[in-house]
C-alpha cells in the first residue's frame, strides 16, 4: 500500500488543477477507478465511482482543486497580471515558479516577480506586497507575442510549479498541493481496496470541484450522490513548526490521522465523531482528534444537503499548505486509509439509522 501511496501522490500532486479546472486530477480518478465501480459525473465536474447496490450510501470523497491563480491581463510589454484563487498570503509568492495552462493545452512556464528591493524605498521594502503589484514573466516581448507566440489568454488557469520531492528522514515528503490531493489519493486507495472486499453498504467515491472558493462542488454533489454518510478527506494545516506551542499541537506529522471534530464550517455529527474515534482506538490506529477556530471543508456543504448528512473530516496534517512547498508524514497517511476502510465497514443500516435517530 505504501509502494502506490507514493506513486499516486506524486502523481496528483504534479497534476495542475486549480479550481474550477480540474480536469488533470479528474482524469487520474477515472483511470484508477473505472474498473471499481460505475463513473458519473455532475453538471459542474464532481465525478463519482459507486461501487454496490446495497445499504446505506457511504459517500467518501476529497476535494480535486487547488489554489492558483487566473490570467487577469496581459501588459503591453507582455508580463502577466493576475489574480488569486483560493487563500494566498502574499509572502509566499516572490520568485516562485508557476506554470499557465493554455486553451490549447499546453503548459507556460513562468516566475512571480515584482521591482528588485534595489528599486524600493525603505519602507517599501518592509511591506508585504499585494497581489496586484506582482506580475508573471513568461519571457514574452509583448501582449501579442503572449498572445500569439505563448498563446496565452485572460482567464487562463495558473498553478504552482514544485515537484514532488522525498525529503531526507524516511516517510517526509514535500510537494504542491497536499491541500488536498492527499484527500484525493485516500479516496482512489480506499475505494480499490474496498471495492475488492465486502462492505455492507453502498460506497461512493467523490472527487468535488471548487472547494478553495467556498465549497462550492460538494454543494451539487450532495444533491446528486444523496449520500446517507459523509466521510471527507483533507490536507489540513498542521500546527508543529515553531511559533505553535508543542503542548497544544492538534496536528502533529507522524501523530497519526486528524479526526476533526470542529471547525467554523462544519460541527462534526457528535455519534460519527465517537464512531470515528472508538473504530481508530479499536483497530490500534493512530490518531488526533481536532478542534479548530478557522479554516472549513467540504462538510460545510456536505452536512447541510438534503435533509442533512451526518459528516466527518478525516485528515493528514501537512505543514505549510498553501504554498509551493507543503510537507507531509506518509504514514499518516496511509493510517488515514486504514481508518476510512474500517469505519466503511462498520457503516451498516442499523448504525447508520443510529446516528440519524433523534425520536
Amino acid at each position: 500500500m505504501r509502494t502506490k501511496a507514493v506513486s499516486l501522490l506524486q502523481e496528483l500532486t504534479e497534476a495542475h488543477s486549480v479550481s474550477g479546472h480540474e480536469d488533470e486530477v479528474r482524469a487520474i480518478f477515472v483511470d484508477e477507478l473505472e474498473e471499481c465501480g460505475e463513473l458519473a459525473a455532475d453538471r459542474n465536474g464532481s465525478v463519482f465511482c459507486e461501487i454496490g447496490d446495497e445499504g446505506p450510501r457511504i459517500l467518501v470523497t476529497g476535494h480535486m482543486d487547488e489554489v492558483g491563480f487566473l490570467v487577469q491581463n496581459i501588459t503591453s510589454d507582455g508580463f502577466i497580471q493576475f489574480l488569486a484563487i483560493g487563500g494566498w498570503w502574499e509572502h509566499n509568492l516572490l520568485s516562485q515558479r508557476v506554470e499557465i495552462l493554455t486553451r490549447t493545452g499546453e503548459k507556460v512556464m513562468g516566475v512571480v516577480s515584482s521591482r528588485p528591493p534595489h528599486f524600493l524605498p525603505e519602507a517599501q521594502r518592509k511591506q508585504v506586497m499585494s497581489i496586484d503589484q506582482m506580475f508573471i514573466d513568461i519571457g514574452a516581448e509583448s501582449r501579442r507575442d503572449a498572445v500569439e507566440h505563448f498563446g496565452i489568454s485572460l482567464g487562463d488557469p495558473i498553478a504552482p510549479v514544485s515537484a514532488f520531492t522525498p525529503l531526507g528522514k524516511e516517510d517526509l515528503f514535500m510537494a504542491k498541493a497536499f491541500d488536498n490531493r492527499v484527500g484525493m489519493a485516500g479516496t482512489i486507495q480506499a475505494g480499490q481496496i474496498l471495492a475488492g472486499s465486502s462492505h455492507p453498504n453502498r460506497l461512493i467515491l467523490c472527487g468535488t470541484v471548487q472547494e478553495e472558493v467556498g465549497l462550492r462542488g460538494a454543494k451539487t454533489a450532495a444533491n446528486f450522490a444523496k449520500p446517507d454518510i459523509a466521510i471527507v478527506l483533507e490536507g489540513p494545516p498542521a500546527d508543529d513548526t515553531p511559533g505553535f506551542s508543542r503542548s497544544d499541537c492538534q496536528g502533529r506529522l507522524g501523530g497519526g490521522v486528524q479526526i476533526r471534530l470542529y471547525d467554523p464550517s462544519a460541527i462534526t455529527n457528535p455519534r460519527l465523531a465517537r464512531l470515528a474515534i472508538e473504530t481508530a482506538r479499536a483497530e490500534g490506529i493512530p490518531h488526533q482528534v481536532t478542534v479548530r477556530r478557522s479554516g472549513g471543508t467540504d462538510a460545510g456543504s456536505f452536512h447541510l444537503s438534503n435533509e442533512g448528512v451526518p459528516s466527518v473530516v478525516l485528515g493528514v496534517p501537512a505543514r505549510y499548505i498553501h504554498s509551493h512547498n507543503a510537507i507531509i508524514d506518509v504514514n499518516d497517511y496511509l493510517h488515514m486509509i486504514t481508518l476510512t476502510i474500517a469505519l466503511v465497514r462498520k457503516l451498516d443500516t442499523e448504525t447508520v439509522e443510529g446516528l440519524v435517530k433523534y425520536l
